[in-house]
């Protein structure tokens, strides 16, 4: 694209660039010229600056400037950029770190891949962290960030980490719960659990140890963004599966669901009998509360097919239940010593109690053999209807 055309593509499209900044005096006007040889539309939120920030600022009297009393970390100051934009009629967001890491230069290629998108679309900067001069944990950390951004959402990225993004302002959650680095993380996850497509473009990078100023805090900042992936992914698990897959079901015919998310989903006919061994097995062990915690995790672990396994495994539907209770208590019987008979007694929880060690061999026993025979079972009928 060419200068001009990205200039006019700017301003249709009501694109602004936010500067979160904290004692980066070093760099900042660098970064703050950069931006301005394409757009007069920044935001610069000054997070509680103590070196010359706010002095350099005032030289840019062109440019929308929020100066806060005291620094409450990039997360709170990327809120509150995102509103001040949205206030001023800015439909989009490209965020630039202020420490000189990101190239202005690469602002057209986030503009050209909003253009070629028909959809609104969260884009993030795509780093070579093989590079040199790439510190070692930036790029430990954005593989394990990679990782858990993966399992939470299905998308996979080769950067989520990267600060250099452009969020649609009128698309992304209106309420975040964290202040600092881990927010970043954040609001990438919860933009996709609202179906938002997360996309990498590819940026230059540069880290110069003379000029750079990085505030994250390894241990501190470590372990707030390893408690916010812990939640992510309960909620992914608990709530965020469970619902994408009864909204993918409510939205197709029976017959559709079948041949799209079974026989034409991914994975080998072996792959998929497994999932369902696996998912009948654990919906009939003695894993109350924890199933799919359970399946979906080791669904994972073993590279199953999640959707498949997650199904067989609501084989302990509530109706379902007093069965698999009576069964299992049933079949344990004979490993127990003493007055194991269930058949003339009330079925109910108290039951249980009494018989634990009962039920649990029983229900172990129930599941391995049910599990193994559901899986043979579906790889003979997959096998016939759609031969590998």
């Amino acid at each position: 694209m060419t200068l001009p055309e990205v200039q006019n593509a700017i301003s249709e499209k009501k694109i602004c660039v936010l500067i979160p900044t904290y004692n980066n005096e070093k760099t900042l006007n660098r970064v703050i010229d950069g931006v301005l040889e394409y757009t007069q539309n920044i935001v610069v939120v000054n997070d509680g600056s103590t070196d010359s920030t706010t002095q350099i600022l005032n030289s840019y009297p062109q440019i929308s400037i929020i100066t806060l009393p005291e620094n409450k970390g990039k997360g709170n100051g990327l809120k509150i950029g995102f509103r001040k934009a949205k206030e001023l009629g800015y439909h989009y967001a490209i965020t630039i770190d202020s420490d000189g890491q990101h190239y202005p230069n690469d602002i057209p290629v986030f503009v050209d891949a909003l253009l070629q998108e028909k959809e609104d679309v969260l884009l993030i900067g795509n780093r070579n962290m093989s590079q040199d001069g790439i510190p070692k944990k930036s790029s430990f950390g954005n593989r394990f960030s990679n990782f858990w951004f993966w399992f939470e959402t299905g998308i996979k990225l080769e950067d989520t980490q990267s600060g250099y993004r452009l969020y649609p302002l009128l698309r992304i959650p209106k309420k975040y719960f964290t202040p600092k680095f881990e927010f970043e993380i954040e609001i990438i996850v919860r933009s996709a659990w609202k179906h938002i497509p997360v996309k990498n473009v590819p940026i230059k990078v540069l880290y110069d140890p003379a000029e750079r100023v990085s505030h994250f805090r390894p241990f501190k900042d470590f372990t707030r963004i390893s408690i916010l992936n812990t939640i992510l992914v309960t909620i992914t698990l608990l709530y965020i599966i469970p619902r994408n897959f009864i909204n993918n079901f409510r939205k197709k015919s029976f017959k559709r669901f079948i041949k799209e998310d079974v026989l034409e989903s991914a994975g080998t006919n072996r792959i998929k009998a497994f999932s369902v061994a696996l998912g009948v097995f654990i919906g009939l062990s003695p894993f109350w509360g924890f199933q799919t915690l359970l399946v979906i995790s080791l669904s994972v672990l073993f590279k199953l097919n999640k959707v498949l396994a997650f199904v067989a495994s609501n084989i302990s539907l509530p109706p379902f239940i007093p069965f698999i209770i009576a069964a299992s208590l049933f079949i344990g019987a004979p490993f127990v010593h003493g007055e194991s008979n269930i058949i003339n007694q009330e079925l109910n929880f108290e039951l249980v109690k009494n018989n634990l060690l009962q039920y649990i061999i029983g229900s172990l026993i129930l599941a391995t053999s049910t599990s193994a025979i559901s899986g043979i079972g579906v790889y003979l009928f997959l096998n016939k209807v759609s031969p590998e």
